[in-house]
Order: C-alpha cells, then sequence, then structure tokens
C-alpha cells in the first residue's frame, strides 16, 4: 500500500524523444544527472537546479546591464569638478604658470623688453603708470607700468612668477621627500624607533621654523644670486616636512595590520618595499591635499624673507621682492606695489581653494554633492 517515491532515472530512449529545441527546460529533481547542465537559449542562461536558482523560476538573463566600476580617483575627480572654487582656483594656477613660463619670451619678442632691461635713454629711467607712453600719451606697451629703473613691471611680474612658483614646487617636493619618508619609518617600524624619530619632529616644532630658516639664509647665503634661490629652496623644504611626517605616520599606523601589508610580510616582502610599495600608495590622498596646501605657504614665506631683504637677491625677482620694492615707493608710485601684491594674492586663494576642494574630493565623509 505505501508508495514508491523513489525517484525514477528516465532511461536513454526516454531522453531521446525530449527535444531541447522546444523551448521549455528540463526540470528535474536534485541529483538527476542532466544533459547539458547549463544551456543557453535566446540569450538565456538556463539554472541546472532551478529550485537553487536566484531569481525568478530557472532564467538568469545575459543582457542585463552590466555596472562598470569606478574607482576613487574617479570618483574624487567627478566630485573636484563639482566645486566650482576648486575649478576656478585650478583654473587660475594653470593659467599664472602658462603666463609666467611663455610671457616673458612673447614680451621679449613683442617689445623686446625683458625683466632686466634698463632704457639707454636717461629719460626713460622712471616710473610710468600702465597703459602711458613717455610723453604721456596712450599706450600697450607697459601695460603696467614701468619701475624706478624703467624696467617693465609685467615683465617682471611674470618672471617673479618663475621664482616664486619654482620656490614653493621644489620646496614642497623637498618636503614631501624628507616627511614621507620620516613619517612612513616610524609609523611602520613603530617601538623605540617610532619614538625616537618623532621626538626629533617635537624637538624642531618647539623651534619657531622661520627662525631656522633666516638663521641658514644668514649664515649659508650671499655667494651669489642663483646660489641664494637654491638655498632657499632647501632652507624652506627642509623645515616644512614635519606636520607631513605626523600625517603620514597616523596614516601609515592605521594601515600596517591591513590584510594586504600581513599578506605581504608573510611572502617575504623586505621593509622597504612594504612601506613605499604597499603602504605610502595607500596614504597619497591626505599627502596629496596637504602638499597643494603647503605650496601657498611656502611661496608666501618666502615673499616674506624677500620682503625682509634674505630672500631673492638682484638682479632676479621673486613676487616678495617686487613688493619690497613697491612698498618703497606706495605714496608716488603705487601700481609697482599693486600688481605683484594682487597676482601673489590671487594665486594664493586659487591654491588654497584646489587645496580645500581636492580634501573634500578625497574624503568620502566630506561629501557635500
Amino acid at each position: 500500500m505505501s508508495e514508491d517515491r523513489t525517484p525514477q532515472v528516465p532511461t536513454e530512449e526516454e531522453r531521446s524523444q525530449t527535444s531541447w529545441d522546444e523551448g521549455e527546460p528540463a526540470l528535474t529533481p536534485r541529483g538527476t544527472p542532466q544533459a547539458p547542465p547549463v544551456r543557453t537559449r535566446m540569450g538565456d542562461e538556463i539554472h541546472a537546479f532551478p529550485e537553487t536558482a536566484v531569481g525568478e523560476g530557472d532564467v538568469r538573463t545575459s543582457g542585463a546591464e552590466v555596472v562598470v566600476g569606478t574607482s576613487l580617483w574617479k570618483d574624487a575627480w567627478k566630485r573636484l569638478l563639482r566645486n566650482r572654487l576648486a575649478v576656478f582656483g585650478m583654473f587660475v594656477v594653470f593659467l599664472i604658470i602658462l603666463a609666467s613660463v611663455f610671457g616673458p619670451y612673447v614680451i621679449k619678442r613683442t617689445t623686446g623688453f625683458e625683466y632686466d632691461t634698463i632704457p639707454s635713454d636717461s629719460n626713460l629711467v622712471k616710473s610710468f603708470p600702465p597703459l602711458t607712453a613717455p610723453d604721456g600719451s596712450f599706450s600697450w606697451t607697459h601695460p603696467m607700468g614701468t619701475d624706478s629703473a624703467g624696467r617693465d613691471i609685467l615683465a617682471r611680474v611674470l618672471q617673479g612668477g618663475r621664482i616664486s612658483l619654482a620656490v614653493g614646487l621644489i620646496s614642497t617636493l623637498v618636503s614631501l621627500i624628507i616627511g614621507i619618508t620620516w613619517g612612513a619609518t616610524a609609523g611602520y617600524m613603530g617601538g623605540k624607533t617610532d619614538d625616537v624619530l618623532m621626538r626629533v619632529v617635537d624637538v624642531l616644532y618647539a623651534i619657531p621654523y622661520m627662525i631656522i630658516v633666516i638663521v641658514l639664509l644668514a649664515f649659508f647665503g650671499g655667494q651669489s644670486p642663483l646660489s641664494q634661490i637654491f638655498l632657499l629652496f632647501a632652507a624652506l623644504g627642509a623645515v616644512s616636512w614635519l606636520t607631513m611626517a605626523r600625517i603620514v605616520r597616523g596614516q601609515v599606523i592605521s594601515l600596517k595590520n591591513q590584510e594586504f601589508v600581513l599578506a605581504a610580510r608573510a611572502g617575504g616582502v623586505s621593509t622597504p618595499k612594504i612601506i613605499f610599495r604597499h603602504l605610502v600608495p595607500n596614504a597619497l590622498g591626505p599627502v596629496i591635499v596637504y602638499a597643494t596646501l603647503t605650496v601657498p605657504s611656502v611661496m608666501l614665506s618666502e615673499a616674506f624673507l624677500s620682503f625682509l631683504g634674505l630672500g631673492v637677491q638682484a638682479p632676479y625677482a621673486s613676487w616678495g621682492s617686487l613688493s619690497s620694492e613697491g612698498i618703497q615707493n606706495i605714496a608716488i608710485f603705487p601700481w609697482q606695489l599693486i600688481f605683484p601684491g594682487v597676482t601673489m594674492a590671487l594665486t594664493l586663494f586659487s591654491l588654497n581653494f584646489l587645496g580645500d576642494g581636492l580634501r573634500d574630493a578625497l574624503d568620502p565623509q566630506m561629501r557635500k554633492f
């Protein structure tokens, strides 16, 4: 009287009577051999065991829309482009860099003036207002006027932009190299190594860095104007790495116990490779943000030193030295201070806008868009 619940396995003859081209998949109990277990029908994938299939029935459409993956950098770039102030700052910085690099050549080819060209006519060795010829008529020869020695202020501002931007970028690069190496080593090694390295940073933090720069420039500088510029690069870069070291150390400490670091260590990867190939690339977000904020800080320090007479020396000029010269005649010739001062202020504001935009774009927790 009991029913036989043993599944019946179809014979070869019975299986051959079922055509796979009739349109419907063969639904059989689990464990029954399939021939073939998965087949494609008009772009659809047929699941071998429909009772374990995910979705509606046993058919999964292979023509569904594929979601393209993205990365942190692509998302950051999209968020950066939505920040109008950051885009404005990026555009202004790019424009000033182009003008500083190619502007002096264009001025020399069109007007014949260079940043240090003093007119041979003694009547022209004086300051003329912007867009004014020596006879008082309108002229495009000197759009920003001339200084007390008759030199074109536009050419000097663009030439000063080269040195000011170079000081900011090269000094920031020096601080990045020192700060990343110091902070990453302290964070990964830990223990006594971390204590010794960070106590050195604390001691240097206790000394005002501007005093260190002034002492270095006063003690080693003065040999030649060109050597003074390179010494300025090294002095500013050598004291601006302290905060960078602390930032990198904190990032490395949070990453050194992650699975990819443990796997690299178990695979026998050396310590320098783990630090600079695995840890440092994963900490580049905060490093890039702080680097963009370091450039205007270093440029402002250079302007202050040049204003005191310890920075760029003649015949070279920077925005700081031009402002120092212009402030001496501000009551009579205000344009000598206005144009280099406005150019420097616009550049510093743009770099700060760009740095703030990068900070918001690279930090997913600070999304404003």
